[in-house]
């Protein structure tokens, strides 16, 4: 079963994904791709503590995540990959020469230089553009904070 879920949140592992994604997807295992936590353990233990021992969790930065897309597309528990940061995302993406996921915007918060495009997703110009040009690659994007609301198309964020 492939990756059932390719999300940006930059909370990364925590209750909505866990709960609301993970149960409803029956996820057994998320990949986590983040630089600083692949190389540190305790943020590690830290998020480890925030899954149900059914989940297995991955920890990797891109370059190894780039390198193993096909191997946890290929494997038969449903997974989610996590990113918290759209140019992560956009990264991963990249070129990927394989059919082309979807990608779900999650909590992605205030900072300086963004701008709110629904209450809970902020974006600057530059990380709108960079989701724009991953759906001209062939990848639907769209927002939606829990499964049991309605996706908003990227459109409609600017």
């Amino acid at each position: 079963m492939p990756i059932q879920l390719y999300r940006i949140d930059d909370r990364l592992i925590h209750g909505q994904v866990v709960l609301g994604w993970g149960r409803s997807l029956g996820a057994r295992f998320i990949v986590l791709v983040d630089e600083e936590v692949a190389a540190s353990g305790w943020e590690q233990d830290l998020y480890r503590m925030a899954l149900p021992p059914e989940i297995e969790p991955y920890f990797v930065g891109v370059a190894e995540a780039r390198s193993r897309l096909a191997a946890w597309a290929a494997d038969p528990r449903p997974g989610i990959l996590l990113t918290g940061r759209v140019e992560t995302m956009a990264t991963l993406l990249a070129g990927n020469g394989g059919p082309m996921p979807s990608v779900n915007l999650g909590g992605i918060h205030h900072r300086p230089g963004r701008i709110e495009r629904l209450p809970y997703v902020y974006l600057t110009d530059d990380e709108l553009r960079a989701l724009k040009a991953l759906r001209a690659g062939g990848v639907d994007v769209t927002a939606q904070d829990v499964p049991t609301t309605a996706p908003v198309a990227l459109d409609t964020l600017g």
